[in-house]
């Protein structure tokens, strides 16, 4: 398939990542992202200490501990917002949340007064889907996402002094741990599984990680303001806050796998009537003799028609599954409809950061913008004038190429802007 993409671009992903991906990313490693990706990168735990950071004052201008006290206590946040754990259980939402008064009724909101009756006995607090509501972190999940190109979430914990949430445990997704506010001391262990799956959650080894987490440990360190630690999913830890009250923030990276490309393959083997046949009739599946020359024959044929599998197919279904994971930057609707009834020659536009796009052929008469979302469709005419928007730079729209008059550029840059493409260029 044919992508018309702008030059030293990847279906509208930079070819190399912006000062903002990069600099998001070297807030969470200590050395180059070429030896993190080669040497770390999905296989051992990376300690970077704060002075061996770009930023060695922390990470409050994301997630402070005040900032902490305004979401738990003024921004009436619901479930699932808000996780408490106590003594590696989880307490039931229901001694946390209600009614929010007069207007506000509705019964599972975060009361601060019960927050602070978990919190002072020894609970952990866990803020969830922050980079969803809470405005540093939305934007500093966007630049970290585009530089591993991977859906992320961050989420805090606010564990009290010398207390554990959690028991020893693993992850199914790679995480970064950012330590914000106080010290906490981190036991990491060897995996009991390798790369697991999301669906091989460590509950169903817990004698196992329960055995390995009293052997010697890989890694045993306190985290300080500043620090921030890499753990490849697998790994064994548990974290217990020390002399004072801890905050952090856990970034969860949800890497894609082999076995994705897996389950989109035998997705697509349904195309194959050899292995859409039914077996024999009468068949007893619970012998092995009877079930053998059948599995000997559907190996045969998956074989022969995953050598013809097609890539752009197999792409195709993985990109239906990774960018709605990975949202861009929000738009603010009141100014983007204010900006689209002013709209003229002389307005300047520019792609909406994070936004992840395909520009392909269609037809012969038009072309296709693939979003996270949706696809729209316009006249094969406008295709020059879509990729210089798309671009990324800013972009007057009577500068527009390809299109015969301003009456059309600005017909183009309306429909992408009211389909919150494009975003108005800030000025000044």
């Amino acid at each position: 398939m044919t992508y018309l993409d702008p030059p030293g671009g990847h279906h509208g992903r930079p070819a190399v990542p912006s000062a903002e991906a990069t600099a998001a990313l070297a807030r969470c490693v200590s050395v180059e992202p070429a030896k993190f990706a080669a040497a770390h990168w999905g296989h051992t735990p990376l300690l970077s200490r704060a002075a061996d950071l770009p930023d060695p004052s922390g990470f409050t201008d994301l997630l402070s501990p005040a900032d902490a006290d305004e979401l738990l206590s003024r921004r009436g946040l619901r479930t699932p917002f808000l996780r408490v754990a106590k003594d590696g259980q989880l307490v039931a939402a229901s001694r946390w949340t209600g009614g929010g008064g007069a207007g506000a009724e509705i019964g599972d909101q975060v009361l601060d007064e019960r927050v602070l009756e978990q919190y002072a006995s020894g609970a952990t607090l866990v803020l969830q889907g922050l980079h969803r509501i809470w405005p540093p972190l939305v934007d500093f999940a966007r630049d970290l996402g585009l530089a591993l190109n991977q859906p992320l979430q961050i989420n805090a914990y606010l564990t009290p002094a010398g207390s554990q949430g959690f028991a020893t445990h693993y992850d199914t997704h790679d995480v970064f741990v950012l330590q914000v506010d106080g010290r906490k001391h981190w036991r990491i262990h060897p995996p009991v599984l390798p790369d697991p799956l999301e669906k091989q959650q460590w509950g169903g080894r817990a004698d196992e990680v329960a055995a390995t987490a009293q052997g010697p440990a890989a890694l045993d360190v306190v985290l300080a303001p500043g620090d921030a630690l890499y753990l490849p999913r697998g790994w064994l830890h548990s974290a217990q806050a020390q002399d004072a009250s801890s905050l952090h923030l856990t970034v969860g990276i949800r890497a894609f796998t082999r076995y994705a490309l897996v389950e989109e393959l035998l997705a697509l083997a349904a195309e194959d009537q050899r292995l859409r046949a039914s077996l024999p009739f009468g068949i007893d599946v619970a012998d092995p003799d009877a079930i053998e020359p059948e599995l000997t024959e559907t190996v045969e044929a998956l074989r022969d028609w995953l050598l013809r599998a097609d890539p752009g197919a197999v792409a195709a279904r993985l990109r239906q599954r990774a960018w709605p994971a990975a949202r861009p930057a929000p738009i603010r609707p009141l100014a983007q409809a204010d900006a689209l009834a002013t709209l003229d020659a002389d307005s300047r536009l520019t792609l909406r950061p994070g936004l992840r796009w395909q520009l392909v052929p269609h037809d012969p008469e038009t072309v296709a913008v693939r979003l996270f979302d949706r696809t729209i469709t316009l006249p094969a005419s406008c295709e020059p004038a879509a990729r210089a928007l798309l671009t990324g730079t800013v972009t007057r729209v009577g500068d527009l190429p390809g299109l015969p008059d301003d009456a059309d550029r600005v017909t183009l840059a309306r429909r992408l802007l009211r389909e919150a493409v494009l975003v108005p260029a800030l000025t000044g």
